[in-house]
């Protein structure tokens, strides 16, 4: 009768999944953390920290580029606030954090011979 019933030949129950270390799971998140902060996070501060200070350090006479890409000379110079002449007689007034770049003296002479 061993002919149509086949045996059942039983299997050794599997072996538990090998469960790593937790020690080693929060060190790699720990070194996660330290690569991100090393490569994004310090730099941008670094950026934002240089830019704070240069938004600071404007003057009246400063020859400017804003982070909409227009050149001018800062004509005032407010809390907030900046005047600043696109053209003569054109003036228009914006934040402070709109500036985003302070150029050397001269330079917006050179721009208008181009």
């Amino acid at each position: 009768m061993d002919f149509f019933i086949p045996t059942a030949l039983a299997e050794a129950p599997a072996a538990a999944p090998q469960q790593g270390d937790p020690g080693s799971f929060f060190l790699l998140m720990i070194g996660m953390f330290v690569i991100f902060y090393f490569l994004l996070i310090r730099p941008q501060q670094k950026r934002a920290k240089q830019h704070r200070a240069m938004v600071e350090a404007l003057g009246k006479g400063d020859e400017i580029i804003t982070s909409g890409g227009l050149l001018g000379r800062i004509t005032e110079v407010g809390e907030q606030y900046i005047t600043v002449e696109l053209a003569e007689g054109v003036q228009v007034r914006m934040q402070r954090n709109a500036i985003a770049t302070v150029l050397p003296k001269g330079s917006l002479k050179a721009a208008e011979k181009e």
